[in-house]
């Protein structure tokens, strides 16, 4: 038997985290001790616990993994390991794989922070900068690699304090809170954002389009409420369809009826868009008049269109290289305070595997499946909103442009 001690701290309590951890240690047949602990007594105050952990050593090795995504960090004194990466895209074995969650490293004495916390990715350590996290194809030769557990502590996400909307029914995801009170929560969201200089990230899928909702997330960007768009070749090639043609794969947006031949609408605008290079250039000589692909030009609002093995076409700006398209879209993730996943399943989930935890993510469905899918992956900071994201979009745009 093996034995390690861990210690977690912060509003342990309160958010749940304390009893997360224990139920970690039983669920994976371990034992626990709790050596020392002290609760804080106001609501401000901050609370520690130490715990002596016990069973099999690869049980232990595992544990003490999962045990850091709740915040519950080894008691030790050593440095970080690090070792080079001996081939481009090749990481030391036994390399430390990151969360999502704020991340320290220990190096020469002294705890330093990881820049651009994301999950699934090594710890890289230059001589001629700050630690910071890496995805695989990043790493190159020589490169100084974090290895083992030594000298890694991550800080848990911890429950908002105060009244909240969200706390009504205190699921993450549910259909049966009331969609406007949420909406309007999601709207504060998005003005502190802005007022705190920080970025809002829309994530969205066709289906935004289909539903009718361009015109509404079109008035956000107009108005200055996204700063950054996710999203693949079909959301763009309908929103250029629909305001070059009326449709959205076919059927009349205004009238709900197919038009004849309308199943290649599609195909005649993303023609015309090569044709003429793309989509920007598309704008500026008149051919797509309005919709969210139109104002993105106008305003100049960053976006990335990451394509997919079933496009047709695919539009001149869409990336056809999976590792540059999430490669494009990490350059934009700096900044984002809060992420929009709007009728998404493909691009959001791609987008939560590569945002902090720190950032407030709301995923917008009318399937429950789909809203769950991503705290399933790893971004447990998203909350679910199980509506139409069509009439979720018509009154967000509301609240925030009127």
């Amino acid at each position: 038997m093996a034995t390690e001690v861990v210690e977690v701290e912060g509003h342990i309590i309160d958010s749940l985290i304390l009893a997360k951890v224990l139920d970690a240690i039983l669920d994976a047949g371990a034992e626990y001790r709790i050596v020392d602990v002290e609760i804080g007594r106001a609501s401000t105050d901050t609370s520690r616990a130490r715990i002596e952990v016990q069973g099999p050593e690869d049980v232990l090795a595992t544990l003490i993994t999962e045990l850091q995504l709740h915040g519950a960090n080894r008691v030790e004194d050593a440095d970080a390991r690090l070792e080079q990466s001996e081939l481009d895209g090749v990481l030391p074995e036994g390399f430390y794989s990151t969360t999502n969650l704020a991340t320290q490293v220990r190096l020469a004495g002294h705890w330093t922070d990881v820049e651009n916390p994301e999950m699934d990715c090594a710890i890289v350590v230059r001589d001629d900068g700050p630690a910071r996290t890496a995805p695989m194809h990043r790493v190159r030769a020589g490169d100084k690699v974090v290895v083992g557990l030594d000298g890694v502590r991550v800080q848990p996400m911890e429950r908002p304090r105060g009244a909240n909307p969200f706390e009504f029914m205190a699921s993450e995801v549910s259909s049966e809170k009331p969609k406007e009170l949420l909406v309007g929560e999601v709207a504060e969201r998005i003005r502190l954002a802005k007022d705190a200089g920080r970025k809002v990230l829309a994530v969205c899928g066709p289906a935004v389009i289909h539903t009718g909702a361009g015109p509404d997330l079109a008035r956000l960007v107009r108005g200055g409420w996204v700063d950054v768009l996710f999203a693949g070749n079909g959301f763009a090639t309908h929103d250029i369809e629909s305001n070059v043609l009326g449709t959205s794969l076919g059927v009349l947006l205004k009238e709900g009826r197919p038009v004849e031949h309308g199943h290649f609408n599609h195909l005649r605008v993303i023609n015309e868009v090569r044709r003429r290079g793309s989509i920007a250039a598309a704008v500026e000589d008149g051919y797509i008049p309005g919709g969210v692909m139109y104002e993105c030009v106008q305003r100049d609002v960053p976006f990335v269109l990451g394509g997919s093995v079933r496009d047709d076409g695919p539009l001149p700006d869409v990336y056809s290289d999976v590792v540059e398209a999430a490669d494009a879209m990490r350059a934009f993730v700096p900044g984002v305070r809060v992420a929009l996943m709007l009728a998404s399943t493909l691009h959001a989930i791609a987008t939560g595997n590569l945002l902090p935890a720190g950032v407030e993510t709301f995923v917008v469905d009318i399937n429950q499946a789909v809203v769950t899918k991503l705290a399933d992956r790893g971004s447990h900071q998203a909350l679910g909103i199980v509506t139409d994201a069509g009439l979720f979009l018509a009154i967000l745009a509301d609240q925030l442009c009127n």
